[in-house]
This record gives C-alpha cells, sequence and structure tokens, in this order.
C-alpha cells in the first residue's frame, strides 16, 4: 500500500511538472490561467480516483468520484472567473497603449483590478501624460519659433522691397537689416542649443574653474547698458570659490540671468551677483540679485518655460528662450535653479554648481 501511495505521489508530480511546462506556451494570460485552474483540480483529482480504486470497492468509487467531481467543477468554475477578471483588466490597458499607439495622446487606463495590473496601469499613463507633454512642447516650440522667424523675417522683406521700389537707399536700411540678421541668428542657436538639450546630446568638459574671473568677466559684459540705464552692478564672491563646471556654459546662464535683470531694474537701481559655498559644501550657489519690482507668482511658476514672456512689451527682444536654456544648461551640470522674492524688494535667481 505504501508503495503504491508513493507510485501515485511520483506520477502526480512528474504529471504536474509536465503541464505547467506546456501551459507556458499557451498564447494568452486567459488561457494560461484557465489551464493553471485545471491543472489544480485535475492532478488531485486523478490521484484521489487512483487512489480509490486501489483503496475501496466500485461502489465507493461511485461516491468518491461524485465528491470529487463536485468539487472540482467548483474549481475550475472559480479559476475561470479570476482569470476572465485578471484577462479583463490586462485588456483594458492593451486597448488604452493600442489608442496611444493609434495617435489619440489624451487616453488613460483604468487604475483597477489586482495590485500589478493596477501598478501596471498607472505606470502606463504616466507614460501617456510624459509622451503628450512632450508632443504639447514641441507643438508651441513649432508655434512660437514660426512666430518669433516670422517677424524679422517680414521687416527684412519690407526693407528689401522699399529699396527695389526706390523708397530707400541701401545705405539707409543696411544697419537694420544687419540687427535682424544678428536676431534671425541668436533665435536659431537658441533653438539649436535648445535642440541638444532636450535629445541628449549636450556634452560638457567640466574642469575645476575659480569663479571670481568668470563673474566679473560676465559683469563687464554688461557694464554698457547698465552705465547707460544708470544701474549699478556689484559683485560678492566668497574668497576664491572654485567650482567643477564648464566655464562657457556657466558664463551664458549668468548673462542670461544679468541680461533678464537688466530689463527689469528701474534706473538708479542696483544688481549683485553673489557667490558663496552651500552649508554641506558640496555646491556653490551663484545668485543675481536686483532692486526691481519683483516677481509675481505667475513669472515665479513659469519664467523657466520656452518662450514665456513676463512682460512682453519689456521683452520685445527676446524670444523667451534665455532663461529655459539657462535651466537646460545648469541641471546637465547636476545643479539647480529657482527663483524668488527678496525680503527687502527685487527679484533673486539663483542656481548652484558642484563644487571643485
Amino acid at each position: 500500500m505504501i508503495v503504491s501511495g508513493l507510485v501515485i505521489a511520483a506520477g502526480s508530480l512528474v504529471a504536474a511538472f509536465v503541464v505547467a511546462l506546456a501551459l507556458r506556451a499557451l498564447p494568452t494570460v486567459r488561457l494560461q490561467l484557465a489551464g493553471l485552474a485545471l491543472l489544480a483540480v485535475s492532478v488531485p483529482l486523478g490521484a484521489v480516483l487512483l487512489s480509490g480504486w486501489v483503496m475501496f470497492h466500485m461502489g465507493d468509487d461511485v461516491k468518491i468520484l461524485a465528491v470529487a467531481v463536485a468539487s472540482a467543477s467548483a474549481a475550475v468554475l472559480a479559476g475561470l472567473f479570476l482569470a476572465r477578471s485578471i484577462a479583463n483588466s490586462v485588456e483594458r490597458v492593451r486597448e488604452a497603449s493600442g489608442a496611444l499607439a493609434a495617435g489619440d495622446l489624451t487616453v488613460r487606463a483604468p487604475e483597477g483590478g489586482p495590485a500589478e495590473v493596477a501598478d501596471l496601469a498607472a505606470s502606463f499613463n504616466e507614460m501617456a501624460a510624459s509622451v503628450e507633454r512632450l508632443f504639447d512642447a514641441r507643438r508651441e516650440l513649432v508655434v512660437w519659433a514660426s512666430h518669433d522667424l516670422r517677424t524679422p523675417l517680414a521687416n527684412m522683406q519690407a526693407m528689401l522691397e522699399a529699396i527695389e521700389d526706390g523708397l530707400a537707399s541701401p545705405e539707409e536700411y543696411v544697419p537694420a537689416l544687419r540687427d535682424q540678421v544678428r536676431a534671425l541668428s541668436a533665435l536659431v542657436d537658441d533653438l539649436f542649443e535648445l535642440a541638444r538639450i532636450d535629445s541628449g546630446a549636450l556634452t560638457l568638459e567640466l574642469r575645476e574653474a575659480e569663479l571670481t574671473g568668470l563673474v566679473g568677466a560676465c559683469l563687464r559684459g554688461v557694464e554698457a547698458e547698465a552705465r547707460a540705464r544708470h544701474v549699478s552692478l556689484e559683485a560678492r564672491v566668497d574668497g576664491a570659490t572654485r567650482a567643477r563646471c564648464a566655464p562657457d556654459k556657466v558664463e551664458r546662464v549668468l548673462l542670461n540671468l544679468l541680461t533678464n535683470a537688466l530689463r527689469h531694474t528701474p534706473s538708479d537701481g542696483s544688481i549683485a551677483v553673489v557667490v558663496e559655498p552651500e552649508p554641506d559644501e558640496r555646491e556653490v550657489r551663484v545668485s543675481v540679485e536686483d532692486t526691481g519690482d519683483g516677481l509675481s507668482p505667475e513669472s515665479l511658476r513659469r519664467m523657466f518655460e520656452r518662450f514665456w514672456r513676463g512682460d512682453p512689451a519689456r521683452s520685445a527682444r527676446g524670444a523667451g528662450l534665455g532663461l529655459a536654456i539657462a535651466r537646460g544648461l545648469v541641471e546637465a551640470h547636476g545643479g539647480r535653479i529657482w527663483a524668488e522674492n527678496r525680503p527687502g524688494g527685487g527679484a533673486r535667481v539663483s542656481f548652484t554648481l558642484p563644487a571643485a
């Protein structure tokens, strides 16, 4: 009897293993779960029937068979119901992914069902939202770039037509044409820089740099404009502070911040560049402070968005890309950039760099 039991147990294990390998080849989750339910009841059922055939007489075998069939049928039905529920949850995610692939960027998957399927749906929805934001940003980029390119091109077209019609001499419009070409070139350079940042193709040659000279060079670059506006410039650098950075990129960030501060600082105001190490000494903070009117809540929230102008009348010369590029360059260094209002009035824009 013991030998028969061992033989039946070994046979059940082998049969279950073989059928489990076969279930992996089924094409859908629904079929695999249904097969698992059948396996879970058929192997014990077979073992019970075989044991009954060995241990009991024919009359008792019928009773055992009836009970085993009833319990197995209940287990199969429960397994099929569970398989249908799980498969339906997966099917909803599949339908949402198909709609997204077809171009419907607003589609979202229901985040219900088992925990694994709910996590899958949540991850899909996060991915879909990221794709939608990416396409919206690309669409906005095309619209704004087309607008900012069209304006100087229209001006140049009008000037050339005036020259061709004899309404103006070439010498009269050459300086203006040069300014328009310079504006177009700057916009194209900014768009190219943004494209490199977005694609991850921007490469930085990091080295240890002393920031005192870099700040001084940037201040000299805007000194003439500041003098014309009667705005005083100041540098407050904490000793020989050094950072690990790409100096040309940091200079571009600082010049963008200084230019933006000059546009929003009234006459007889002041602008200061403050450089100091962070308390943990792992980063260096560079801040540009001004004595202007400060920043509105909307400006604080959106000033680093591309093509956004807080005051179009005062920012008409720019395309609204400078601060977006500054953010990309700072983040490429592993730093962060933010803006805030100063307690005593005016605005402060700060960014961090890794300390040398």
